[in-house]
């Protein structure tokens, strides 16, 4: 089975993009062959500084290799390093509606906050995203409960085209399950697919929405980290279980069962002679603690060595490039673009 996924490299990575996204990362290797990506291309949709971009992508491949991502076991490249997405991008727009882009809620919810620039980048950013995904042929794509949307319209941009351009010989597929492109499912975490900010637990956990001290970084020191626990707003009463109404209880719970690797009922029962909400605080301060700990310390040895980096980066990129050359030569052949392939 191929495994594919691609991570933002802007701003500061927190709790919920590691439970949510970089565990799934690291475990994938274990369960088929695993592609991973940092989404460059992604970052220019919006505002930003072409420095700090650079920096942040190395950023995000230290985080990525100290949280337990193996260059041997795992292809890890730079999005902006293959070219072949930005072509298939372009190609994937032919089988592309307009309307479906503008329903998506990323699309609205970012334009609605842009105040000089809506880009059309991002706009089209789903059929990007869909274009790194169909490229590699990947069966499953990792991602977080909030990217359900996009990995919906990238199945339906794969099915469509699958039926739109059916591969010679083939028989038309009219729901896309044979043809040039494989029709992507979505692997979301069970526990803890959408992190809580900790000082408003209605919201998820974000470096852009969220509040500064409900936000638990992953290269926070271990002492920032037990303070924001403690001071995490929980709920009315004290009793220690998951419920609707118990919002900051319920995130808590659910942290502490994806970071010790138990079910959420697990952790109620584990509870059970707790004096109340002040030690569930402590207890989810002191797992996470635990979790994130070595992640930092093997971040802060692999983050000066820029070099090295860079050149894990590079190797990545070699790898990816044979995968989706062959899919984009592919997909050529199929549309009739360019001249036909040599039999």
């Amino acid at each position: 089975m191929r495994i594919f996924s691609g991570i933002q490299p802007t701003g500061r990575k927190h709790l919920g993009n590691y439970l949510g996204a970089i565990v799934q990362y690291v475990e994938g290797q274990d369960r088929g062959e695993a592609i991973y990506c940092i989404v460059d291309l992604h970052a220019t949709t919006v505002a930003y500084e072409p420095v700090r971009l650079r920096q942040r992508t190395l950023d995000t491949a230290a985080i990525l290799l100290a949280a337990g991502l193996d260059p041997a076991r795992c292809i890890l490249f730079r999005q902006g390093d293959v070219h072949e997405h930005t072509e298939l991008c372009w190609l994937l727009c032919s089988v592309t509606a307009l309307g479906e882009l503008n329903r998506m809620h990323q699309f609205r919810d970012k334009s609605a906050v842009q105040r000089e620039l809506v880009s059309a980048g991002l706009l089209f950013y789903p059929v990007l995203q869909a274009a790194d995904v169909l490229a590699y042929r990947a069966e499953e794509v990792p991602v977080g409960e909030d990217q359900r949307e996009h990995l919906e319209l990238m199945r339906d941009v794969a099915t469509r085209f699958n039926a739109r351009f059916p591969t010679p010989g083939s028989p038309r597929s009219a729901t896309g399950g044979e043809g040039t492109l494989v029709v992507p499912e979505h692997r979301i975490p069970t526990v803890a697919a959408r992190v809580r900010d900790l000082q408003e637990p209605e919201r998820k956990m974000s470096t852009t929405g969220g509040s500064e001290q409900g936000t638990v970084y992953v290269l926070d020191e271990p002492d920032a980290i037990v303070k924001k626990f403690k001071r995490a707003v929980t709920d009315s009463g004290n009793e220690l279980h998951r419920a609707p109404d118990k919002p900051g209880v319920s995130n808590l719970i659910e942290i502490m069962a994806a970071v010790r690797g138990m079910t959420p009922e697990q952790v109620e029962a584990d509870l059970a002679g707790a004096r109340g909400y002040g030690d569930l605080k402590v207890a989810a301060a002191e797992a996470v603690v635990e979790a994130l700990a070595p992640v930092r310390e093997r971040y802060l040895e692999l983050r000066g060595d820029e070099a090295a980096l860079e050149q894990a980066l590079a190797a990545g990129a070699e790898k990816a490039r044979v995968i989706a050359r062959e899919t984009l030569a592919d997909v050529r052949e199929a549309m009739g673009v360019g001249p036909p392939r040599a039999r």
